[in-house]
């Protein structure tokens, strides 16, 4: 069995950063430090236009990009 880590809604800083919209791992806890670690960089080092909600279903994580409001 596969888990994986989603971005939807990429947006430009996403783009220009060169990360990967979806990734696969062995392991629950592989992609939950995945989704954890990009999380933190897209809070870190975006432009602050966007906001990022992580959500976690059976072992699959989302990071969902949308404009703060």
């Amino acid at each position: 069995m596969t888990y994986k880590v989603e971005v939807k809604n990429p947006c430009r800083c996403f783009m220009r950063d060169g990360e990967i919209e979806q990734q696969q791992f062995r392991t629950s806890n592989d992609a939950k430090e995945e989704a954890e670690r990009l999380l933190e960089r897209m809070e870190k080092n975006y432009c602050k236009k966007h906001q990022f909600i992580l959500t976690q279903l059976a072992g699959n994580y989302t990071i969902t990009i949308a404009p703060r409001s």
